[in-house]
């Protein structure tokens, strides 16, 4: 049959007029990708070497075949990338889905599709080409498994400091003070010193002093009995009580009032505690961690938190770097939150682009971690496929980060993602580069060398050396 193959193998446009089957097969067996041609009726009239070590299945069996019969596709029934470009007349390009293969397996998948035209211009059928994704998936999960300490993900020099003292911090039964800024994942933190702990079969009890009024948050924290107030009709245990041979998660210590901190203070001393109402005092064992997004120091100068409870608790202190101080993260986080949300909502996005990924890490993110997920789930959702592209993040985030990006249809190269990081970083030093070098964690001449070499315009700030 004579027919035009126009397609998008190996990012090429390829044109195959009048050859011969036998020449014809043998170039799309030269090709790495897996790739198959339908006619009108959807039976398979090609179907390359690639195509078979992905799927399992021969050529001879594949040959004649409806290609829903032999990909079996998650897209096949409602969303078929190949019928949409035979009825469009528009190639796809890397949409996203899974195959299952002879023994049954879920192959993840990229997906392209393109028209075949016969000498006269007709559609008679379509060609879709296909790359396997499974090694690309299996390499994410082993770097992901390095970098993860617990449920906490991080490749930062700062953080890996951390991770390297958690387990001795578990073993022991002194207080922790978390500090981090909202969204910097004190709580992921916490959890992680509980399960590394010898009472990591016990419970792990949380409570957010901050959102609670001081009656409630006392009666939450300590417990009440029958009697004690109106409407305490029955004894209620206490958080405390709750976490007895655990761990008590105090969430934002920094916004207890003075008078309840006297009764946390006497807590934390003697682990002896008074449920409201009740005579009898009561004793506790529980490993008392807790955080807080404010400068407790600061606090105790202004006489809003008591000194003597910031000794009690500021025993074994970590601060958390928030996340504009670890970059290096986004990459290794964004692809977490997509392989979560993937699997959540059964979508099949298979990564960010160069240029999106640029916006992202050119992004002070003064909500953290927390406010990067919402940020990877808000492109998640208004991408259907294939990769999260920039028009999906929120227009004042690439506006803001985005400002010495290079223009939409232009590659955007690992120099250019690291230009934009860098004056990004400047710029929140207010182009200081002896300051910016000091929180990058590198050499001032480190710094230096690395602006001339990107070829970087900086202003001049007050002081530089």
């Amino acid at each position: 049959m004579s027919f035009y193959f126009i397609g998008v193998i190996c990012g090429l446009k390829v044109v195959l007029d009048r050859m011969p089957t036998k020449e014809r097969d043998i170039i799309l067996d030269s090709i790495t990708e897996g790739v198959f041609t339908v006619d009108r009726n959807w039976r398979i009239t090609s179907f390359n070497r690639a195509a078979e070590t992905i799927t399992g299945i021969p050529r001879d069996t594949a040959i004649g075949q409806p290609c829903k019969d032999i990909l079996r596709a998650n897209i096949c029934e409602g969303n078929c990338a190949l019928r949409e470009t035979i009825h469009t007349g528009k190639p796809i390009v890397g949409k996203a889905a899974a195959i299952l293969d002879k023994d049954g397996n879920h192959r993840p998948i990229s997906i392209s599709t393109a028209v075949l035209k016969n000498r006269q211009g007709e559609i008679i059928g379509g060609v879709e080409t296909f790359r396997d994704l499974t090694m690309i998936e299996q390499l994410r999960k082993e770097i992901e498994r390095d970098y993860r300490f617990e449920d906490i993900l991080s490749r930062s020099h700062r953080m890996r400091e951390i991770f390297d003292v958690l387990p001795q911090i578990a073993e022991s039964v002194s207080t922790v003070l978390l500090e981090g800024e909202s969204g910097t994942g004190k709580e992921l933190v916490a959890r992680a010193i509980h399960n590394l702990s010898p009472r990591r079969k016990k419970r792990f009890v949380a409570i957010n002093c901050g959102a609670l009024p001081d009656t409630l948050l006392e009666s939450e924290l300590f417990g009440y009995k029958a009697g004690a107030f109106t409407d305490a009709r029955k004894d209620k245990p206490g958080r405390i009580t709750i976490a007895e041979g655990g761990t008590l998660f105090l969430d934002e210590i920094g916004d207890i009032s003075p008078a309840l901190q006297v009764r946390l203070l006497r807590f934390l001393e003697e682990r002896v505690y008074d449920p409201l109402g009740s005579v009898k005092s009561l004793k506790a064992d529980v490993r008392v961690i807790a955080a807080t997004n404010k400068n407790l120091s600061d606090l105790m100068a202004r006489g809003r938190f008591r000194q003597d409870l910031f000794y009690r608790v500021n025993v074994v202190r970590i601060e958390l770097p928030p996340l504009w101080q670890r970059m290096e993260d986004i990459p290794l986080l964004v692809d977490h939150f997509i392989a979560s949300l993937n699997s959540i909502q059964g979508k099949e996005v298979v990564g960010i682009t160069d240029e999106a990924l640029t916006c992202l890490m050119s992004y002070n993110y003064p909500g953290n971690v927390r406010e990067l997920r919402n940020i990877v789930e808000r492109a998640f959702v208004l991408c259907r496929s294939g990769e999260i592209e920039r028009r999906y993040l929120p227009e004042p985030l690439c506006s803001a980060a985005c400002i010495n990006c290079p223009k939409q249809t232009e590659f955007m190269s690992l120099k250019q993602m690291e230009a934009a990081f860098l004056m990004n970083a400047l710029r929140r030093n207010n182009w200081n580069r002896l300051q910016t070098a000091s929180q990058l964690g590198i050499h001032k001449t480190t710094l230096f060398r690395k602006i001339k070499s990107l070829g970087l315009q900086v202003p001049l700030s007050g002081k530089q050396s």
